[in-house]
Formats: structure tokens, sequence, C-alpha cells
């Protein structure tokens, strides 16, 4: 019986230790950390900024004469050519004001023609040849004005655009100066931003006088719009509340799509070459400065600063502080304290930054 518990003892030993090593060597194997290096590589940086979307031309159609609103001959968002009619105020009354100075014309370019007869033959003076052709000039004016009047019962559109709201329905008194509607000339667009002083001060360092740095704009729905832009002005004065100054980007517009009063986000992007590329969860942050763990060749890992020259989705681009050939720690940054000697299996960096979003020049 003693024989039996004995073998039994045995064989319980023999399992419990047949089942204690692989748990040791799965032990050993999570702890080991992963590690990989900078990447050099070409890449780009897109900046981002709040943009408000403008017509080349925008303007207010007003009323220049008294009168009732006699046709409406476009509707809201319609696109009309220039000289076309958009408006017109009943013109009975502008009309007999014309035909009045004609009459009044008529009568004083006869009256001149009298005039000269006489004065050719002594029978009144210069002075009355004088007066008569003055009279003949005034009701010139007049007629020309009273033709003016009659003009301006037909409102036209000045240049090809699109009708807003109409303020005013048909049979509406019109009062000289109401607005009647806007016209925005929609062919091209004037896209504003505002960019910060450091900001301005790179872009002034950088593009060369007549170059034009090209830009593209993100719109509301968060889709690109598909002809791209160029930056052609530069406020004169800086925003003294904000720091900022504004730039307007040109923006083609062929199929209209773009309108008057839009916003949406502008996005410049700016090409580096060889910039030196980290994940950003291989940094640590501490008191707004950012740290990375770099492993020597004893494996110990030390705290070192490093300067980050740009920022993009998932990655840093680093200026200062770190070489291509060094490793760093990717993972398990906080199990780890300064000097530790760690175990760590080493990942490519092409690898790890294939699977983060990193633009292309």
């Amino acid at each position: 019986m003693m024989k039996q518990i004995l073998m039994l003892m045995g064989l319980c030993a023999l399992l419990c230790h047949t089942s204690c090593k692989p748990k040791e060597g799965n032990k050993e194997e999570s702890s080991k950390l992963v590690v990989t290096s900078p990447l050099k590589m070409d890449t780009a940086i897109t900046s981002e900024y709040v943009c408000q979307i403008r017509s080349i031309r925008n303007i207010e159609l007003r009323a220049q004469e008294k009168g009732y609103l006699q046709d409406v001959l476009v509707d809201e968002g319609q696109f009309v050519k220039a000289g076309q009619i958009l408006f017109r105020i009943m013109p009975r009354i502008y009309e007999a004001e014309l035909m009045k100075a004609e009459a009044e014309a008529q009568a004083a370019e006869i009256e001149v023609q009298n005039t000269k007869s006489l004065a050719d033959r002594n029978v009144v003076s210069k002075n009355e040849l004088a007066l008569a052709n003055a009279r003949l000039k005034k009701a010139k004016a007049e007629l020309s004005l009273a033709q003016v009047h009659l003009a301006f019962t037909e409102i036209r559109a000045p240049f090809d655009g699109i009708v807003d709201h109409l303020h005013l329905k048909l049979g509406s008194l019109v009062e000289e100066g109401d607005l009647l509607t806007s016209l925005s000339d929609n062919s091209r667009m004037w896209v504003y931003f505002n960019v910060s002083e450091p900001e301005y001060l790179n872009y002034a360092a950088e593009v060369k006088p007549k170059e034009k740095i090209k830009v593209d704009l993100l719109m509301a729905n968060k889709a690109l719009f598909k002809h791209p832009g160029v930056v052609e002005t530069i406020e004169a004065e800086f925003n003294s509340e904000t720091g900022n100054i504004a730039f307007r980007a040109t923006f083609p517009n062929p199929e209209r799509l773009l309108r008057h009063g839009e916003t949406g986000t502008i996005l410049i992007r700016e090409p580096l070459k060889n910039a030196l590329i980290i994940p950003q969860k291989a940094t640590l942050e501490i008191l707004d400065k950012k740290y990375v763990f770099v492993v020597n060749k004893d494996n110990v890992v030390q705290l070192r600063h490093i300067t980050v020259g740009a920022e993009m989705p998932d990655l840093y681009v680093v200026k200062e502080g770190l070489a291509e050939n060094e490793k760093i720690l990717l993972e398990g940054l906080r199990k780890v304290k300064n000097n530790d000697k760690i175990a760590f299996d080493y990942e490519e960096p092409k690898s790890i930054i294939a699977h983060l979003m990193l633009p292309t020049e």
C-alpha cells in the first residue's frame, strides 16, 4: 500500500513539473517588449485651415427708379447671362417724360434754325442765337436724362451669374434703392483663410516672389474639391486681436459646384525630404516635451528628449534628438523605468509605419 502511495506522489510531482515548464516559457516570452527604429524617407505634411468661400463678384441689384414691379423675369437660383433683363418697373411715366423731352428738343432745334436765319440777316443779335443754342443743349440734356430714367426701368444682369433670393414680388411698389436680389459670379471662387504669424514668415521665406503655392479644398461634406487652387494674394495687415493674416486662394469652378458663403478647409501640402519618422505611440509627453526610450547596445533603456518638427496622423517628424540607426521602445513604455535592462523583439520600421497613416510626397 505504501509503495502505491509513493508511486502516486511521484506521478503527481512529474505532472506538476511538466505543466510548470511551459508557463515559465510563456512568462519569459510575454515579458519581451517591442523595439523599432526611426525611418528616414521622403514624405509630406498637410496643414489645415478653416476657410470662407466667396464669389469673385457678388453684388446687390437695387431699383434705380420708383414704380410698380411690372415683370419678374427670373427665378431664385437661375443662371443668367450678362445683359439679360431680370426685372421691369412699370415704364409709362418715364415713356411719357421721354416723349415730352423729345418734343422739347425738336422745338429747341427749330428755334435755333429760325434764330440763325434771322441772325444771318442781322435781324437779331448774335446773343439771341447763342441763347437759342443754349436752350437746345439743355433740351438735349433733358432728353438724355429721360432716356436714362426709362432705361432704369429695366434691371439687367451686369455679368453672367446666379440669381439669389428675390426680395420683392410681382406688383410690389418699388422705391428707389430697394433691394431686388443679389447676383453671384461663381465661375471662379475666392477662398479666404487665416494664417498665423510664424506660418506666414515660413511661407515668405520659402516661396519665391513670382511663385504661387498650390492648395486643395476640403468641402463641408469632407469630399475633396477636384480642382486645385493657388494662393494669389495676402492682406496687408495682421489682425491685432488674433495675430493672424488673411490669405486668398483662387479656385476655378466650371461646374458651379461652389457657392458664395460656403465654408470648408484649405489643405496645404509641404514636401519633406529625408524626414526622420517615428510612430507617435513611441513617445512620452512630460511637461509639454516629447521623450522616447532609446535602447543602447547593452539593451538598457534611456529616456531621451526629442524635438518634433512636424506632426502627422499617428506619426511625428523628428527634428532633433534621434539618429536613423538607433533603437527606440515602441510598446510597453509605461512598464519600464530609466536605465532598466529589457528583453525585446525588434520590428522593422517599414513594417510598423506601413500600418499607420503616412502621406507620401
